[in-house]
């Protein structure tokens, strides 16, 4: 990252535009930017020095103000989604990505993760035998007519 100008240099360059000089002379001069050459002057006349202000640092987290709203509806609701929570919390004037939304959840350690096992389904044995996720699927359990990639056979005459 990019250091700041000395604050000697822009108290040089302020003189040189204060004893009647214009910005592009003083850029000239100093072999600076027109820009920077403005920027300081102004800082000059809003503060009353051309110190830089503070580079870098840690931004707060947009959805801090918001974190015990969001944990107690989390915790009155906890299936909701994230495009549901973001549309309630554009209703209370917080307009967030989902992006944004989930890095706060999981730095909260809240998940929306499915459930690794569901029951087998008691009309077709559509799952392994407990359901679990990882496991192998039984061979026959699926029934090689149900492929949709099998051309039906010829038809009978």
């Amino acid at each position: 990252m990019a250091r700041a100008y000395s604050l000697d240099l822009r108290e040089r360059v302020v003189a040189f535009v204060a004893s009647g000089q214009t910005a592009r002379a003083a850029s000239a001069a100093f072999d600076v930017s027109v820009a920077s050459v403005v920027k300081w002057t102004q800082r000059v006349r809003a503060t009353g020095s051309a110190a830089a202000k503070p580079m870098g640092g840690k931004r707060p987290f947009l959805l801090e103000a918001e974190r015990d709203w969001l944990l107690a509806r989390l915790d009155e609701k906890p299936d909701l989604t994230l495009h549901a929570l973001r549309g309630e919390l554009r209703e209370r004037g917080v307009s967030v990505s989902c992006d944004t939304l989930w890095r706060f959840l999981k730095r909260q350690e809240i998940s929306f993760k499915k459930k690794p096992c569901s029951q087998p389904s008691r009309i077709v044995p559509t799952s392994p035998g407990a359901g679990c996720a990882g496991r192998n699927t039984r061979p026959d359990l699926i029934r090689p007519a149900l492929f949709s990639s099998m051309r039906p056979g010829p038809k009978p005459p």
